[in-house]
């Protein structure tokens, strides 16, 4: 069950709501701990066991890391226990058949190809639970003694499936007590319907294009440029649009998520771009990973070599093919090209060149995101940079049917929407909240009714 789909937003959103507003405000975080792994179980009952394991797993060594806190080499083992069973779980439902096919393939052993499917936000709450036991290590976050408070951080259904990564010391405080008003419920409502149509009418529109160029036989060298562009908005505005769904529902619910996004495609370099998107990822690395290998007060040798191993595993993190290991090893060498020798350049060029120059790069690295067949990606890379026709009558025609909505994705992509409302006077704002939440709703409700079409690219990560 994902966030923008009927049964969702018109029989568990408002029937969770009801109970959690009914229930004592002891008993609150067991009702979020019982409706989230409803959630989870809802497609996926048995893989709820992997979920209850992992909660038991980082609470006991959560527990066991404060039970010895003066012993600090036993301490030291406790976390690197944790880590050990995280990621041997991510490992073997995540990587694990493709480990197999490739050693079958370049040895003659005969490893067993499971064909398991996975578990459906392993990713995300494998790191979150991670960084919990992590952070209680370095005392950057208090212990978590309720069992069932630490049940509904690892579980709690707003950022399950996708996130944001909620680092377990940014909602300590919120898991003993929260603020839960009308005013924030109210903000709550307004951010989860701006991501929902962000998600089903703007994702969900430009998406077939992406699916059609991908699918062509004949592609062009214009329409592998307008494909790469509709991919880029897609999953810009599917997973941005995710990620204001749960900040909107994590404030009905009293809680106050990070950000996530802040509109990336406005950068004017690749280092600035990983600032503004899935910030929470790119934290985790740097403070799980980056910053314990020495960060860059380091020699310019394991500066470099912290850089590649931060972005091999975020590459590896999204998916298990060699197209993701690609697509890390091509954001780091840009990384590390900006920072050695690229950056002074880009400062003395105009902003607007800096600009298309990010864009580029960044449409060239969805390109090798989106496209897991190796073969077919060569294929996709030699069209974009000449090996094809440059432009045809479909072409054209295209152009002329998604014209509209591209110029609207790029407005959507910037801020002035929010600056715009954010001008409105208070009570102007309070007039026009309710009508243009009830018309979203009501077009997104349409628009759902209407189409099978409505994929949510994160969903396999």
């Amino acid at each position: 069950m994902v966030f923008s789909s009927l049964p969702f937003l018109f029989f568990y959103l408002p029937s969770v709501l009801a109970v959690y507003r009914l229930s004592p405000l002891r008993l609150r975080n067991l009702c979020l701990l019982a409706v989230s792994l409803l959630f989870y179980g809802w497609g996926e009952p048995v893989y709820v066991l992997i979920m209850i394991f992992s909660i038991v797993v980082d609470y006991t060594h959560g527990m066991l890391v404060e039970h010895w806190r003066d012993n600090r080499p036993r301490a030291r083992w406790v976390v690197a226990s944790s880590v050990f069973c995280n990621l041997a779980i991510l490992i073997f439902f995540k990587y694990w058949d493709f480990i197999a096919v490739n050693v079958n393939h370049l040895t003659r052993m005969n490893l067993p190809v499971l064909g398991l499917p996975l578990p459906i936000g392993i990713s995300f709450y494998t790191f979150q639970t991670m960084s919990y036991t992590i952070d209680v290590y370095r005392q950057a976050a208090p212990v978590q003694r309720d069992a069932v408070a630490f049940g509904a951080y690892v579980t709690l259904f707003p950022q399950l499936i996708a996130g944001p990564i909620i680092q377990y010391r940014t909602v300590a405080e919120q898991l003993v007590r929260r603020d839960e008003n009308l005013e924030k419920f109210t903000a709550g409502i307004l951010r989860f319907t701006v991501g929902l149509a962000k998600k089903v009418l703007l994702a969900n529109a430009i998406g077939q294009l992406w699916d059609s160029t991908l699918a062509a036989q004949g592609r062009t060298v214009t329409g592998a440029w307008l494909g790469l562009a509709a991919y880029a908005f897609q999953i810009y505005f599917d997973f941005s649009g995710y990620s204001d769904m749960a900040i909107g529902l994590g404030r009905m619910f009293g809680f106050d998520f990070l950000e996530n996004f802040r509109y990336p495609y406005l950068s004017r370099s690749i280092v600035e771009f990983w600032r503004r998107w899935h910030i929470s990822l790119t934290t985790w690395f740097r403070e799980y990973v980056y910053f314990p290998l020495g960060g860059s007060r380091v020699s310019r040798g394991k500066w470099v070599r912290n850089i590649l191993v931060v972005w091999i595993l975020t590459g590896i993190w999204h998916g298990a093919g060699w197209n993701f290991l690609l697509w890390g090893l091509y954001y780091a060498f840009w990384m590390l090209a900006e920072r050695l020798f690229l950056g002074k350049w880009l400062e003395r060029l105009p902003l607007v060149l800096r600009h298309v120059y990010t864009m580029v790069i960044v449409l060239v690295g969805w390109a090798l995101f989106a496209v897991e067949d190796m073969g077919q990606l060569a294929e996709y890379l030699r069209a974009l940079f000449g090996g094809a026709a440059f432009f045809s009558a479909a072409d054209g025609y295209t152009l002329r049917t998604y014209l509209p909505m591209l110029v609207i994705l790029c407005v959507a992509s910037t801020p002035l929407a929010k600056t715009l409302w954010e001008r409105l006077q208070e009570r102007d704002r309070s007039l026009l909240a309710p009508l243009l939440v009830l018309e979203a709703l009501v077009l997104c409700t349409a628009s759902l009714v209407d189409a099978s079409y409505n994929p949510f690219l994160y969903f396999r990560f």
